[in-house]
């Protein structure tokens, strides 16, 4: 097989290769990259934001390495496969003269360099997207058993990258409708559906909370051109780097010749037509249009083979922009290359003065999944997030992470306290005060179901305790949130609730109880969103009832 590689590529890829290595050795995780390891902690065939794979790699690294690599590991193997797959994906055969253009090109795309060694979802799903336009192009060629097969299990595992990658999958699809009449085209989908199995079981375990997040209660915001739309078209000439002059001209004075060029438009225009459309409605954040960077490049690429003028400026821009990525990277090493903090600088500093100051007692974090997790991987001592009304939830809210610190004394974190038992401080200035709990007890599962009155004013509430134990009802206090329509949180108030049938003092375990409510007025104007929640031994209320909407 190598010998489809010249030498030059194979010296370029390794060495990028050790570079990834040791820039994943020297930097500190970013933050999403500690609530992913948090995720490998416990196994599971999904997880509160995304499926399962980010956690399967990471798992793998950790199996090999310690520290930041035992995260990173499988994100610099995966990037040198996608290097490899695209260079496959290239059928002029003038490429083996301009290897170096082809590296310049691939590492000038400023978020598939960086996913190079950090390790997010997106990684796993540029890598499987390169696979399956791959092995698609083979299975129109020649659609062996083989490479059906191979299809199948290619899709299951960009859905098990991220949701986003049924995007990819849909508009490759519609570039040939008819596969629709394809029987091996069928065994591919049926195989794909048979592997993502375990994965709609966990969703329907866990009450669809994945879906039900990200299509109904993540939060929003109004409308604004340059945060949104504009920020679409900025978000993407960010993912492709200075090059993105010469990549996008490429890209539109290209024409299709065969079905496999087909689908590299339609995926491209498909991904960014849809979520322009998305941004109407939300921000569309940089890296969910990340899977274009696979067919840009590949066209890019074979546009500038045959076009002189591109290959001199892709070579001399390109030089520019590796000069500038690798300066880049030294500064997420070494922060006074640059005079700006970000999430890869001094981590294991404040990790370090909390731990101290703390005596290694758990940390319970007030609305931050982010630190909790980045401080459970640099100190090894647990840490959990306890999000309330002001916050959203994660995975902290859905998994066992409440049990590893009942009964312990713990260090409690709030967001925004003026004075605490300690006080500790990150590197961007921000200061933080704990309070020592001797007995910590939280019950943020449980459950607040409300049900319309028929007639009248009167809400029904039902109380449910999924835990294994009962709960006394004198520790409980209720309240009802207001939020606008974009589910911003604008209000809190207590709730006065009435028990419907008996006076009881105990909630016991797996049982419910009952109580009539009224809602009480708002101060905040044309409320969109109430939301019911419990507040345990005086911590701020949780999110415990679901948002409901408010007729008029």
């Amino acid at each position: 097989m190598f010998k489809k590689f010249p030498k030059l590529f194979l010296f370029l890829l390794v060495f990028i290769f050790i570079l990834n290595l040791v820039q994943s050795y020297f930097t500190e995780l970013i933050y999403d990259e500690a609530y992913y390891w948090y995720y490998a902690q416990d196994m599971a065939w999904g997880y509160f934001d995304h499926p399962s794979m980010v956690a399967f790699l990471i798992k793998i690294s950790s199996f090999l390495f310690d520290g930041e690599l035992g995260v990173r590991f499988m994100s610099c193997v995966l990037s040198a496969g996608t290097y490899i797959i695209l260079w496959l994906l290239v059928d002029n055969p003038k490429k083996k003269d301009y290897v170096v253009h082809f590296f310049l090109l691939v590492f000038s795309f400023t978020l598939m360099n960086a996913y190079g060694f950090l390790t997010l979802p997106d990684t796993a799903l540029l890598f499987f997207t390169a696979l399956f336009l791959w092995l698609y192009k083979r299975f129109l060629r020649e659609p062996s058993i083989g490479v059906t097969l191979l299809l199948g299990l290619t899709m299951a595992a960009l859905m098990y990258s991220k949701y986003h990658a049924v995007l990819v999958i849909l508009f490759v699809f519609l570039s040939n409708v008819k596969l629709i009449t394809n029987k091996k085209a069928w065994l591919a989908v049926g195989l794909a559906l048979v592997c993502y199995i375990p994965h709609f079981v966990w969703l329907y375990q866990n009450d669809f909370v994945s879906i039900t997040f990200h299509l109904y209660e993540r939060p929003n915001q109004a409308y604004k051109f340059d945060g949104f739309t504009l920020g679409f078209f900025l978000n993407n000439i960010v993912i492709i780097g200075l090059l993105f002059y010469w990549v996008y001209s490429a890209f539109f004075k290209f024409k299709t010749t065969d079905r496999f060029s087909k689908a590299l438009i339609y995926l491209v225009y498909g991904i960014l037509i849809f979520f322009f459309i998305s941004s109407f409605n939300r921000r569309v954040q940089a890296q969910w249009t990340i899977a274009i960077s696979i067919p840009l490049a590949i066209i890019a690429f074979n546009y500038l083979l045959e076009n002189a003028k591109s290959r001199k400026w892709v070579y001399r821009i390109g030089m520019v922009s590796l000069i500038l990525l690798l300066y880049a990277r030294g500064w997420l090493v070494y922060k006074p290359l640059f005079p700006m903090v970000y999430e890869t600088h001094g981590n294991k500093e404040w990790v370090a003065d909390l731990t101290q100051k703390a005596g290694g007692v758990p940390i319970v974090f007030e609305n931050s999944y982010r630190r909790a997790s980045m401080y459970a991987f640099y100190s090894d001592v647990p840490a959990i997030s306890l999000n309330n009304h002001w916050y959203r939830k994660n995975q902290y809210s859905i998994d066992d992470s409440e049990e590893r610190v009942r009964g312990k004394k713990v260090l409690y974190v709030p967001v925004a306290a003026k004075r605490g038992d300690i006080k500790y401080m990150h590197l961007d200035s921000t200061v933080f005060y704990g309070n020592f709990i001797d007995d910590f007890q939280s019950y943020r599962k449980l459950q607040c179901i409300v049900e319309k009155p028929k007639t009248g004013i009167e809400h029904s509430l039902k109380v449910y305790n999924p835990y294994g134990f009962d709960i006394p009802l004198e520790n409980l206090k209720y309240t009802i949130s207001y939020s606008n329509k974009y589910k911003q949180v604008k209000e809190m108030r207590s709730l006065k609730v009435k028990n419907r049938y008996r006076e009881n003092h105990i909630l016991k375990a797996k049982d419910t109880i009952f109580y009539t409510f009224e809602l009480p007025l708002p101060k905040m104007e044309n409320p969109g969103y109430f939301r019911i929640g419990v507040s345990e031994n005086g911590l701020p209320s949780g999110l415990n009832g679901k948002p409901i909407k408010i007729t008029e």
